[in-house]
């Protein structure tokens, strides 16, 4: 599967003069530059202390040399690890020296990205890498780790397999119309169907938990002018981040905060209170907090027991899915003990962002959202993956109607097709250069 015959090196790290780092060589005159460093043939998986030198004889630096043959390695490819010490120009120094041995630097990614092609890795495992650097929270990182060793892959592969069998069964039925026997009229071959279509749905509920873990928590705080949004943001964020005074209308900006809840990561998104205002600035920053909830994974609706109820109508702009929270805030001056329930489907809590009263629980519930309760199944995941799934979620939809109603088997064959392509675009089996090269790119140098 490999396309890829020019051998790359990169700096993979470079902590620091106190540090080791490292450079990677990937590709076929990998050995070749081995031994012209080393001296002599390296024993492949064996650490070798190495005086790497330039072109002239001189010292570059000390430090070991490892060697991996193909395919035993994580390009696919033979692969050279130097390390050496973490001097930014020392490692510069022999990244030019491979460079002169043969080698040329490497793209971002290309390392993964190589991995992939020869069959090392599939797209979302390769994904998975880029993942688990990025990790922002403890559980985002355990997330990444899972779907790179294939958990997320493998549940897409089942789900694979039983859409290809589902659609083996449906073709023969077009392909033998004579046998006397409506093969679309089978029970088995709904049951088939509405079995994939659940399984669909409860991995489609896992890849959204996936992007939340992957991209943290996205939690805007919305309600009408001094309801106590400011105040909360700094009470959850244990600082002074936001300005908070009497005056309705102080906040004009979105302003967000990045916590980590017991390592899980969640964004906060203080907004500019919402009403009718003649103010062009206000008014401006009203238009953002709108535009804040129609991307936001939950709205936490700060209010009072007066105005609740007409404050609701505040959630509308959110999307389809989001998480709807309601606190009643400042139950110190109202007298009020903290305590949740469940109203509508809704959460409702009491606390006090002045006093901090009731916030344990609205820390814990909102940890719940983001990500602490999804178990040890847990995989990361990306937003093209969603919207794969959901690509192949409309096509079984459709082919479920199709074959209820008009029992057209080509037009469901069709839908099964298209939705085997979706499946296949998540791991890699269907994949534009362009969607590589967006991919990759992405990556860090020497990834």
């Amino acid at each position: 599967m490999s396309r890829n015959t020019d051998t790359i090196a990169a700096i993979a790290s470079a902590p620091g003069a106190a540090g080791v780092g490292v450079l990677r060589v990937s590709g076929p005159a990998a050995p070749a530059i081995a031994q012209a460093l080393l001296g002599r043939a390296p024993q492949p998986r064996h650490a070798h202390f190495a005086a790497f030198r330039d072109g002239a004889g001189e010292l570059i630096d000390r430090g070991l040399l490892l060697h991996f043959p193909a395919p035993a390695s994580y390009t696919g490819e033979h692969v050279l690890e130097l390390q050496g010490h973490g001097s930014a120009v020392l490692l510069d120094a022999l990244l030019r020296r491979v460079c002169e041995l043969g080698a040329q630097l490497a793209r971002p990614g290309e390392f993964t990205e190589r991995a992939f092609l020869n069959g090392k890795l599939d797209l979302a495992q390769a994904e998975a890498v880029a993942d688990l650097i990025a990790a922002r929270s403890q559980a985002g990182a355990r997330a990444a780790l899972r779907s790179m060793e294939g958990v997320f892959s493998r549940k897409v592969d089942a789900l694979l397999q039983a859409l290809i069998a589902l659609r083996v069964h449906i073709e023969a039925a077009i392909d033998f119309p004579e046998e006397e026997i409506d093969f679309l009229a089978d029970p088995a071959v709904t049951a088939q169907l509405d079995n994939l279509r659940a399984e669909l749905t409860g991995l489609l509920r896992e890849a959204q938990r996936g992007v939340r873990l992957n991209d943290g928590f996205k939690v805007v705080i919305v309600g009408r002018p001094n309801a106590g949004k400011s105040s909360l943001l700094n009470a959850l964020a244990g600082c002074e981040r936001a300005i908070v005074t009497a005056i309705p209308g102080t906040t004009r900006d979105v302003l967000r905060e990045n916590l980590s809840l017991d390592g899980v990561a969640l964004e906060l998104a203080d907004t500019a209170g919402l009403r009718e205002t003649q103010d062009e600035v206000e008014r401006e920053g009203v238009r953002r907090a709108h535009g804040e909830l129609a991307r936001a994974d939950a709205a936490l609706l700060v209010t009072d027991a007066v105005h609740a109820g007409a404050d609701l109508a505040l959630l509308d702009a959110l999307p389809a899915g989001a998480e709807r929270l309601v606190l009643i805030n400042k139950i110190d001056l109202a007298h009020a003990t903290p305590h949740t329930e469940i109203r509508d489907g809704i959460r409702w809590l009491w606390a006090s962002a002045k006093t901090g009263e009731g916030l344990d629980a609205v820390r814990e519930h909102l940890k719940q959202l983001a990500g602490a309760s999804v178990g040890e199944g847990a995989f990361s995941a990306r937003r093209r993956h969603v919207i794969a799934l959901e690509d192949v979620r409309a096509h079984l939809d459709h082919a479920a109607t199709v074959l209820a109603t008009s029992r057209a088997g080509e037009l469901a064959a069709e839908d099964l097709r298209q939705a085997q392509h979706a499946l296949g675009e998540i791991t890699g089996a269907y994949t534009s250069d362009d969607l590589l090269g967006a991919i990759f790119s992405s990556f860090c140098i020497g990834k």
